[in-house]
């Protein structure tokens, strides 16, 4: 198959334009207002978050006692931050039912109140004055049972493959809180952490950051002193204890400096790792892949690596996500999170598009250049999934639903496939990857929205993605394409129309579209139209002799089901209403044989003339007037097509007795 750049001539609710087809974005960009933007914790009423938000958090340390039998916890946790504004006292959140023993600001003991799941710790400070709060406290973290809201910060089970016993933390959206002290809000990220982990010495205790020392503390217990000097938000630090056994594999992306690590806890199970261990050595050929596509993995100072604990899926927990199981997609994905939501974090729940949906697209690049053969099924699975149900937006209304928040087919499927489509409007690789990795810069170590993506794209390409952004991120549903075409020769005549499935939302989708082409005798051709209405028209010269439209949209760009797709020898774009047009004559029609053509205010024009099948008969030049002899054909309908000037301007049926 050949693709084929072409000039198309296009109309759009019969207004015949012609011209290249380039992209049409000359609509407003609509400023949504939407409700409930969470950003910060869902236990917290909105006077208690602003009072979260008069300090900055630069550090956290954790120092805590665990093990892989229970999700108990006890130990210590340091705040480092500093005020924002003058301040009488520091809130942040702990579960309420677990035990606060001591709290001292920068080392002295103080009292403390609790409302809930907020403290107050009584501080008198001045704005940008530095301050310590160390919070002793042990329990047991709620389940989904005791905290309906949650429940899921720390969990402990045994995995039913493996049979291995361990404790985990997955903190996100809002579950830090359930198992240490912590400010949970996702613009404020710290400047780094540190976790200091005491287990029994049969195991062992993952982490963010590089492990900095292993001690053996003399009594049957060791601890693993974990250090992370990278901002981090406060979902992101994570802890796992099990019987794991150590095994590293090391990439070597193109331009690192040294070979970066990547430290797996697996199951200490002789049978776990022969069984994953392609899998996971694999996880090198994917880091190197995206330090091209995204630009250098982000941590390459400390690690990337892997905890296994016994969930059916993966938690992007910094610099060591913990994983279920490996397999090439969930890991791809996993990994891809570490510059699409740990380097660069969605700056509310409501913009979680910016974590999943390209996290999502990571495992889709993945299969595209490592399982090209793979990748045509990947994206129609994509597509059938997102296409279950008519509506939808990426973007979260509510954004303390979470299972909205991660919704699979919405903010995962859906999200990934519409940044295909900002790639396929781009209509240029280079450009994209490099808007990406713009984005990756302009927003490292912080946060970002989704239109901040856009206004990335924008800058990177000159392309205004206001349409793109208003229909397929905030918008709803997607397209049915159908299509009637007509062939003059070797030109094309065709009409693309399309409804939409949530047209109360998004009436109208205004992207490109490809359509796959079948030529007698000459390989197929696939050719992009350019879409600004829900029927448009287009002619398109010297394409060949198509004798079927056999696919619309071939590379899955665009969100769509197909309709119909009609050859209707009788369409001819509505050309004979137009000004030009109507001063044109051709007479006697019928006729027995002679045939006169007048257009008396041109001296350069052309008669073609094909029958009902399409074949051309007669291509001739002429001035003002020409007589045609019908006398050798048979009887029947002809179709005679005045061009000027290259384009298309009358088509009338002749019919000779």
């Amino acid at each position: 198959m050949k693709k084929l750049s072409l000039l198309l001539f296009f109309a759009c609710f019969q207004a015949i334009l012609f011209g290249q087809i380039k992209e049409n974005h000359n609509q407003c960009f609509k400023k949504n207002a939407f409700v409930n933007s969470q950003l910060k914790s869902n236990t917290l009423s909105v006077a208690q978050i602003a009072e979260t938000e008069k300090y900055d958090v630069h550090y956290y340390a954790l120092n805590l006692t665990m093990n892989n039998l229970s999700t108990n916890v006890a130990g210590t946790v340091e705040i480092h931050a500093k005020t924002k504004e003058a301040i009488d006292s520091a809130l942040f959140e702990l579960f309420s039912t677990m035990t606060i023993s001591q709290i001292r600001v920068d080392g002295i003991p103080t009292t403390f109140t609790r409302v809930a799941s907020a403290v107050y710790v009584p501080v008198n400070l001045s704005v940008n004055q530095s301050f310590i709060i160390a919070i002793d406290y042990n329990g047991t973290p709620p389940t989904a049972a005791t905290n309906p809201l949650g429940g899921s910060g720390m969990s402990n089970a045994t995995s039913p493959s493996w049979g291995n016993q361990v404790t985990w933390s997955l903190s996100q959206p809002f579950s830090a809180y359930e198992w240490w002290p912590c400010k949970q809000s996702l613009s404020d990220k710290a400047d780094s952490c540190e976790v200091k982990v005491t287990v029994p010495s049969n195991c062992k205790a993952g982490s963010n950051g590089v492990l900095e020392n292993v001690v053996d503390l003399g009594n049957g217990n060791t601890r693993y002193e974990w250090k992370h000097r990278h901002p981090i938000d406060y979902y992101l630090i994570s802890v796992s204890v099990a019987q794991y056994i150590e095994y590293n594999v090391y990439a070597n992306p193109t331009g690192a400096v040294n070979p970066i690590l990547i430290q797996n806890f697996i199951y200490n199970n002789p049978a776990t790792l022969t069984n994953f261990q392609a899998e996971i050595d694999e996880t090198a050929d994917f880091l190197e892949l995206f330090s091209e596509l995204f630009g250098p993995y982000p941590f390459e100072d400390e690690k990337y690596g892997h905890c296994m604990a016994p969930f059916s899926g993966g938690m992007e927990h910094q610099t060591m996500t913990t994983q279920g199981f490996f397999e090439k997609s969930l890991t791809a994905h996993e990994l891809g999170h570490q510059w699409w939501g740990d380097h660069v974090t969605c700056a509310s729940w409501a913009d979680i598009w910016v974590n999943e949906g390209f996290a999502s697209y990571s495992d889709f690049l993945m299969i595209e250049n490592l399982y090209p053969a793979e990748k045509v099924q990947y994206m129609q699975d994509v597509h059938t999934n997102i296409m279950s149900q008519p509506n939808g937006s990426v973007y979260v209304l509510d954004s303390l639903n979470e299972s909205r928040i991660f919704s699979g087919r919405l903010s995962y499927d859906k999200g990934s496939a519409i940044i295909h489509t900002m790639r396929f409007v781009m209509n240029n690789d280079n450009l994209f990857f490099q808007a990406l990795r713009n984005y990756q810069n302009q927003f490292k170590d912080s946060v970002a929205k989704g239109l901040d993506v856009k206004a990335v794209l924008e800058q990177t390409s000159g392309i205004d993605y206001d349409n793109v952004f208003n229909e397929w991120y905030f918008g709803e549903g997607y397209p049915t394409y159908s299509s009637r075409w007509n062939k003059i020769g070797n030109d094309l005549i065709l009409e693309i129309t399309h409804t939409a499935s949530a047209a109360v939302v998004t009436p109208t989708f205004t992207n490109p579209l490809e359509i796959k082409f079948t030529r007698t005798g000459m390989s197929d051709t696939i050719i992009r139209f350019d879409i600004n209405a829900n029927t448009c028209q287009y002619y398109v010269p010297n394409v060949g002799p198509v004798s079927s439209i056999s696919q619309i949209d071939p590379n899955n760009w665009i969100i769509n089901k197909s309709g119909a797709k009609i050859y209707d020898p009788n369409f001819f774009l509505g050309l004979t209403n137009d000004n030009e047009s109507s001063r044109i004559s051709i007479f006697p029609n019928p006729t027995n044989n002679l045939i006169q053509v007048f257009d008396p205010f041109n001296e350069n024009s052309k008669l073609i003339i094909f029958d009902q099948e399409g074949k051309l008969l007669i291509n001739q030049n002429f001035k003002e007037t020409l007589t045609v002899s019908l006398e050798n054909f048979d009887a029947g309908i002809y179709s005679f097509v005045i061009y000027q000037e290259n384009r298309p301007i009358h088509v009338e049926k002749v019919i000779k007795h």
